[in-house]
């Protein structure tokens, strides 16, 4: 299953017509992305367990990680 079908926490995104990384995919440069992409696996490992659930936030860090594979080719 690719990055694009899942959403973690809810299903927010999956209800808009197109999602907000794939806006951000289309109108950053390939490096703005790729930085983007690390950020938020940065951003949910760090708030891990200070946010409510730490699983959720370590979930929404490895669908960030899949995405960055995918669009990194690997």
């Amino acid at each position: 299953m690719k990055a694009d079908d899942l959403q973690i926490g809810g299903d927010h995104y999956k209800q808009m017509a197109i999602q907000p990384w794939e806006v951000m995919e289309c109108v950053l440069s390939e490096a703005e992305f790729i930085g983007f992409l690390k950020g938020n696996i940065i951003k949910y490992s760090m708030r891990a367990g200070h946010k409510g659930d730490a699983k959720i936030d370590l979930e929404k860090a490895k669908h960030y990680r899949q995405k960055l594979a995918e669009v990194m080719g690997k």
